[in-house]
C-alpha cells in the first residue's frame, strides 16, 4: 500500500521482486488487512485453479487509489506461483507495445496493467482475442501490401487494476472472469495497517496513536502509511521516537490535515463551496476554477472521500454542501436551501 512503483511496459518482475519485498506491502492474504470479502473470493478462486492445475481466470479490480489493488495483483502472483508483469495503460500506445509484452508471457504468468481504462480503445479490442482463445492478428504494413499475422499465446491472467470503471466498454469488462470493487477502509483496518507498518519500519506507536493516525486516513492505506512515515520523522526530531496520540496529533496538524481527515485541499473546496457559492449548487467547472485545481483532480481524488463522509451531494443541477458541511464549519445554511434548514 505504498505508492505505485513507476515501470516500463514489459519490465519482468521475479515471483518476488527485492524492491516488493522491502516495501510494506504484504505479500499473502493471511497479511492482507480488510476487504475481506474480495479476499476470500480471490483465495477461493486460487485454490481452484491451484487444485486443477489450471491458469487463474482473469481479474479486475476497481476502486479509488490506494485501496490495494496493486497488492492484490502481487498477492496473487505469489500464491499461484507465477511471474507478474507490469505495465500501466497509458504506456501502450499501441498494438505493438501490447504484442510484446503478451508474447514475452509464460503459461500461468500475470499480466498487472494499472488504470486499464486508459488503453486506448483500438488496442483494447486486441485484448479481446488475447484473453479468450489466447492469440493477437497483428497488422503488418498497409495499403495493398498489408496482412495480418496470427500470435499464439500462452495461456495467462490478466489483472486490470482502475480507478474509473464506468470508462472499460461492456465487451471488456465481460471478458473479466471476476469483477472486484475495493471500498474504503474503517478505522479499526486502518489501524491494524498502521501498527503492522509501523512493526516493519521499527516506529514505536502505542495504541491511541496509531488510532489517531488511521483515523486521519480518509479511509486509504496508502495515506495511513505515508503519514506514518511523517510522523515518524516528527516523533525522532521533537519526541524522543515515541508516537502517542498528542505526538500524532501535532505532527498532523503541521500538515494541515484535521481531526476529521480533512486536509488543505478538501477545506478549500468546502468554503469555497459554501462561502463563494452560498452550498450550491454549483458546476464541478466553476468550482475547479474557484480553488484552482483540475476538474478531473477533484472528481476522482477529493470528492469520492467528501462525498462518503457526508460533507458533499452531487445532482444534476451541481455540488451541494450537505447540514454536516455546514456544522463542521460553523455555519448555517442560505435561505437558498430551505430544505436544509
Amino acid at each position: 500500500m505504498k505508492d505505485e512503483v513507476n515501470i516500463k511496459p514489459g519490465a519482468e518482475f521475479t515471483r518476488v521482486d527485492q524492491d516488493f519485498e522491502l516495501s510494506l506491502r504484504p505479500t499473502r492474504f493471511s497479511d492482507y488487512v480488510g476487504q475481506r470479502k474480495v479476499t476470500e473470493r480471490l483465495e477461493l478462486m486460487v485454490e481452484a485453479a491451484k487444485g486443477r492445475g489450471e491458469v487463474l481466470d482473469h481479474v479486475l479490480l476497481s476502486g479509488p487509489p490506494g485501496l490495494g489493488k496493486t497488492t492484490l495483483a502481487y498477492i496473487l502472483g505469489e500464491q499461484m506461483g507465477v511471474t507478474v508483469r507490469s505495465t500501466s495503460g497509458p504506456a501502450i500506445d499501441k498494438a505493438g507495445d501490447l504484442a510484446g509484452l503478451l508474447t514475452g508471457l509464460e503459461k500461468g504468468d500475470i499480466l498487472f496493467i494499472d488504470e486499464i481504462h486508459r488503453i486506448p480503445r483500438a488496442v483494447e479490442e486486441y485484448l479481446y482475442s488475447a484473453m479468450e482463445d489466447f492469440v493477437i492478428d497483428i497488422l503488418i504494413d498497409q495499403g495493398p501490401n498489408a496482412r495480418s499475422v496470427r500470435l499464439n499465446l500462452p495461456r495467462f491472467t490478466l489483472v486490470g487494476a482502475t480507478t474509473r470503471t464506468g470508462l472499460l466498454s461492456a465487451p471488456f469488462r465481460s471478458r473479466f472472469g471476476m469483477n472486484n470493487r475495493l471500498d474504503y477502509y474503517d478505522h479499526s483496518d486502518l489501524q491494524s495497517i498502521v501498527k503492522r507498518s509501523a512493526l516493519l519500519l521499527n516506529v514505536d506507536v502505542d495504541e491511541e496513536g496509531s488510532l489517531e493516525i488511521a483515523s486521519r486516513s480518509r479511509g486509504t492505506p496508502r495515506i495511513a502509511n505515508n503519514l506514518l512515515r511523517w510522523v515518524r520523522d516528527y516523533a525522532q526530531v521533537r519526541a524522543d521516537n515515541h508516537i502517542t496520540r498528542d505526538v500524532a496529533d501535532q505532527a498532523l496538524k503541521m500538515l494541515e490535515i484535521d481531526k476529521y481527515g480533512l486536509d488543505e485541499m478538501d477545506k478549500r473546496y468546502l468554503q469555497t463551496l459554501l462561502e463563494r457559492f452560498q452550498g450550491g449548487p454549483v458546476g464541478l467547472s466553476n468550482l475547479s476554477v474557484s480553488v484552482g485545481e483540475e476538474a478531473g483532480t477533484l472528481e476522482e481524488v477529493y470528492e469520492p472521500y467528501l462525498i462518503q463522509e457526508g460533507y458533499l451531494k452531487r445532482s444534476p443541477q451541481g455540488r451541494i454542501a450537505t447540514p454536516l458541511c455546514y456544522e463542521r464549519f460553523g455555519m448555517k445554511p442560505s435561505p437558498s436551501q430551505p430544505e436544509l434548514l
